[in-house]
């Protein structure tokens, strides 16, 4: 039997690609019995400087999401990630929620998480920790990405972006093309234009 992989994924929780590319590669986890270490990173810190346009609420947003996450990974462990970034997801993608208060605070509820760790979302501090998960993921990434980006065992890339996420057979299918596609020493891109939004 081989090794299971290292698998890691980098996400904002704002971000509809990001959650449905996390959803495709939960399933191809459990399927697999790989674990995947998930870590957040913050758009807003990504994009820093550049005018947001339409998206700087939802950017700023996200940020607040992210502290969440960090400030529940310092107390809680990594094991705790994963299920907070589903909760959230879950409520803001298929679920079309934008009320995020609420969403932060049913979310910790779920998972039996303390209600305080709400108020982190507007802690300033857990920044550093931010910035530096969303530099090292451009550092392994590669310049002009975004997210999601996943590592496998060290190699690391953008993507897929793909709506809407593959189950089942397709799943596997997909995870095993992009790991061998992304295996190749000089392989850097493959694409092809959106015809399609999220579906969820």
């Amino acid at each position: 039997m081989s090794e299971a992989p290292k698998v890691e994924f980098w996400f904002d929780s704002v971000c509809p690609w990001c959650w449905m590319t996390s959803r495709w590669v939960d399933e191809v986890a459990r399927v697999r019995g790989f674990e995947v270490a998930w870590h957040p990173i913050a758009l807003e810190i990504l994009n820093e400087g550049q005018d947001a346009g339409p998206y700087a609420e939802i950017q700023r947003q996200g940020l607040r999401l992210a502290r969440v996450v960090e400030a529940t990974r310092r107390r809680h462990g990594e094991g705790a990630v994963g299920g907070l970034y589903t909760g959230f997801g879950t409520r803001i993608h298929p679920g079309g929620r934008d009320d995020f208060d609420a969403i932060i605070a049913e979310s910790l509820a779920e998972l039996g998480l303390e209600a305080g760790l709400a108020e982190t979302a507007d802690d300033g501090d857990l920044d550093g920790q931010l910035r530096a998960n969303t530099s090292h993921a451009i550092d392994i990434a590669g310049p002009d990405v975004g997210v999601p980006i996943i590592s496998v065992d060290g190699v690391a890339f953008f993507g897929p972006v793909v709506t809407p996420a593959p189950t089942g057979e397709l799943a596997l299918q997909l995870w095993d093309g992009i790991v061998a596609a992304a295996s190749v020493p000089g392989f850097y891109e493959l694409k092809r234009g959106r015809t399609a939004g999220p579906q969820f």
